[in-house]
């Protein structure tokens, strides 16, 4: 295995992963976690991963261990609001966008996370999640429409009115 390529890519990859794990989750342990156990998957992997896309193979192993996890639980923890703000530098948008995130549904949430903060497209979230890509479009219009019903401070965050 090439270590040093395995070592510069997680280096480089690690933050952006946790910062969608811990958007997913709403918890950091938990989103450590996953980054962790994707880390590895990738690890196994690696030789295969290195000249295909690696970040893209550890967010799906996130956001399907996320999802079997949500599933095995069916209760999300929505603590650690004192760690997620010390990790952003912006420590109020962090807050007002976490609690926002958890008045979603888990699947609404990982469509949001993956559409608006990982940027991909509607086609990659739904190859991401293993779901038709209307669902991705519903899931997201669903969940755009709760954001604007029920958490009116991120209009506020934005500078926008109702």
């Amino acid at each position: 295995m090439d270590e040093s390529g395995f070592t510069e890519w997680a280096v480089g990859a690690q933050r952006h992963l946790l910062r969608a794990a811990v958007l997913l989750t709403g918890d950091v342990q938990v989103a450590e976690d996953l980054v962790q156990e994707a880390l590895v998957k990738v690890a196994l992997r690696w030789e295969r991963l290195a000249h295909e896309n690696p970040t893209g193979y550890a967010r799906t192993v996130i956001v399907r261990d996320n999802i079997s996890r949500w599933r095995r639980r069916r209760d999300l923890p929505i603590g650690a609001l004192q760690e997620l703000a010390a990790t952003s530098t912006e420590p109020e948008t962090a807050m007002v966008v976490h609690s926002a995130l958890m008045r979603l549904t888990p699947k609404q949430r990982a469509v949001v996370v993956l559409r608006h903060f990982e940027d991909l497209s509607v086609e990659e979230a739904a190859a991401v999640l293993r779901v038709g890509v209307g669902t991705v479009k519903s899931q997201n219009a669903a969940a755009l429409a709760r954001l604007r019903d029920g958490a009116p401070e991120l209009l506020d965050l934005i500078g926008r009115t109702r």
